[in-house]
């Protein structure tokens, strides 16, 4: 069974993938040699991965296979290499680590993952079987720490399980809300060689996620659409993950509707070809426009997206005048924050199929003149002089060189809402980034896996100094490979956004903001990385020009204004028209 996600909820039932799959002879191989050969038929291509003690029967399997091995340079890194690459290619992602540290190093990674909803199986070794429970030398309880992080995990204590452990695993990661998946797997487990009747069976009876939509409330959803004024549509990841991004766009040209998106909703809809139709992001540090429209619908269509805390703000003054259309495949994000009006159970991509047909044009001139009226008044905008840089200009002239073509990765602060705002999104996973746990560090590994998934495609990270350095040794591993990704750090030497706060809330009482960095440069020269530094305005479009016509991996520090600030921002407590605008209004 190829490694292709579906639909969300649309894979086969383990009922029908038993019958699908040929029977499979008696055979004599220890577990390790199982596991890897369920990988090369679940279709892995590439695993990222640390090796230890207790996985090292599975590692060796490695020693000749058609399955890629990357060597990353901490387990997080792993684990956020196999999420960036599952993001940017929707092919489920793989990791292996060691038991004990190498395990729980991995747990960042799980989470921020599992808050994502990207679909990932991790495998961890683990101590023999006899030894768990006695403080082994390397023993965690991986179950136990991972449990809340994970959309399932299991510990494998038996070799004749681990077939149906392993298939099983794939299964539930990439159908119904995707999630991430941790096998752990004793030392034992793996050396055990026993004769095994494979039939490729799943076990899984109280696993059966729903794809298809109701009708009747897809029906109700459809007149409501048709009916409204003043409609918004409010994109989330699910758009992303479920392959909806064609259907939303046609729903959305079809019934001549705004669209406004989240931070992982972003490439749902494109940002040039249908301008008029693009509010660009919404929430703390959306666009001014975004908020002030879903602020004064009367009807916000949500589609694949969880009414986040960072996007409603106040929830009590959240899109007052609206009645609420909610689409979700998972049932418990519908009405868990927001009160629905017409909810709607199913997977984004099957649901929007059925409703499009329902769905008629209608010119809301009133509604599109008010739009523009706000899209001129309150643009996103930065004032760029002569003496430093202004991050948001580089983000601009990325966008501009790679004619918004290139894979984005970001790591979390400043510099993610920075690019989210002056970047051009036009097509789905395209923005590879941590939303729901902001985990900072995530760009340069992401990157990393992104790039391994998408040879072909320009891969950059734009990261920020204190992002970047808490993953920046995955660099000799970019160098390795030869993994050609291009990383801008905007440099401003502060932890920008916690200072941004201190700013604005705590009477510019910078406590532990400030960071002396090395040089970003000569540290990439140091890993085997082209290095480039970038301090006077009128360099930025050669020097970044010169760093996509490089090849291999490259890193340019590019020193920024200090004490930019990210504006639009809807401070925490406050309702999303309460926008500071920084004197840019």
């Amino acid at each position: 069974m190829a490694n292709k996600p579906l639909p969300a909820g649309s894979a086969p039932s383990a009922d029908s993938l038993k019958t699908q799959m040929p029977a499979r002879k008696v055979v004599k191989k220890t577990g390790a040699g199982i596991l890897h050969d369920i990988l090369v038929e679940e279709g892995v291509e590439v695993i990222f991965g640390y090796g230890g003690g207790a996985i090292m029967p599975t590692f060796d399997q490695f020693y000749k296979s058609p399955v890629r091995f990357i060597l990353t340079r901490h387990e997080q890194g792993a684990g956020h290499m196999a999420d960036g690459y599952s993001r940017a290619t929707g092919k489920v992602g793989t990791a292996i680590v060691t038991s004990g540290p190498g395990a729980t190093n991995l747990t960042t990674a799980l989470a921020t993952a599992y808050m994502d909803s990207i679909p990932m199986v991790a495998i961890s070794g683990q101590v023999a079987t006899a030894a768990i429970g006695n403080d082994a030398f390397q023993e965690a309880d991986v179950v136990g720490v991972t449990r809340p992080v994970t959309k399932h995990n299991v510990l494998v204590k038996d070799v004749r399980d681990l077939p149906r452990t392993i298939r099983e695993a794939y299964f539930i990661a990439r159908t119904g809300r995707p999630g991430p998946v941790l096998v752990d797997l004793p030392k034992d487990v793996q050396v055990a060689a026993l004769d095994i009747e494979d039939d490729g069976e799943l076990n899984l009876p109280g696993y059966r996620p729903r794809s298809k939509g109701n009708m009747r409330q897809i029906r109700l959803a459809a007149e409501a659409i048709n009916a409204a004024e003043r409609p918004v549509l409010y994109v989330g990841g699910g758009v992303i993950l479920a392959e909806a991004a064609e259907e939303l766009r046609q729903l959305a040209r079809q019934g001549n509707i705004p669209v406004t998106t989240t931070l992982l909703g972003m490439g749902a809809i494109d940002e040039l070809s249908d301008e008029k139709l693009a509010l660009h992001m919404l929430g703390m540090h959306g666009s001014a426009y975004a908020n002030y429209a879903v602020q004064g619908c009367d009807l916000l269509i949500a589609v694949g997206a969880r009414f986040d805390d960072r996007v409603t703000g106040k929830l009590e003054t959240f899109a007052p005048q609206a009645r609420i259309i909610h689409i979700d495949v998972d049932p418990s994000s519908i009405a868990k924050s927001v009160e629905v009006d017409i909810p709607v159970v199913g997977d984004a991509r099957e649901v929007l199929l059925e409703m499009i047909p329902l769905i008629r044009y209608s010119e809301r001139a009133a509604w599109f003149e008010q739009i523009s009226r706000w899209k001129q008044r309150y643009p996103f905008t930065y004032q760029q002089k002569d003496d430093a840089i202004k991050p948001q200009y580089v983000i601009e002239q990325l966008s501009r060189l790679t004619e918004g073509q290139a894979i984005i990765a970001t790591g979390v602060g400043q510099h993610q809402m920075w690019a989210a705002q002056f970047y051009r999104w036009r097509f789905p996973r395209q923005m590879i980034t941590s939303g729901g746990l902001g985990t900072m560090g995530y760009g340069l590994p992401a990157a990393i896996g992104a790039a391994i998934g998408c040879p072909n495609r320009p891969v950059i990270d734009i990261d920020g100094d204190g992002s970047f350095l808490m993953t920046a040794n995955e660099l000799a591993t970019a160098a390795q490979y030869n993994i050609p990704i291009k990383v801008v750090i905007l440099n401003n030497h502060f932890q920008g956004m916690v200072r941004q706060w201190q700013e604005l809330f705590f009477e510019k009482r910078y406590t532990a903001t400030e960071m002396v960095n090395p040089n970003f440069a000569r540290l990439a020269e140091a890993y085997g990385c082209k290095g480039l530094e970038l301090r006077d305005p009128k360099d930025v479009p050669g020097v970044l020009e010169e760093m996509l016509n490089t090849p291999g991996p490259v890193v340019v520090d590019a020193h920024v204004a200090r004490e930019e600030n990210v504006y639009p921002m809807v401070a925490v407590g406050k309702s999303l028209h309460e926008m500071e605008m920084g004197g840019l209004s």
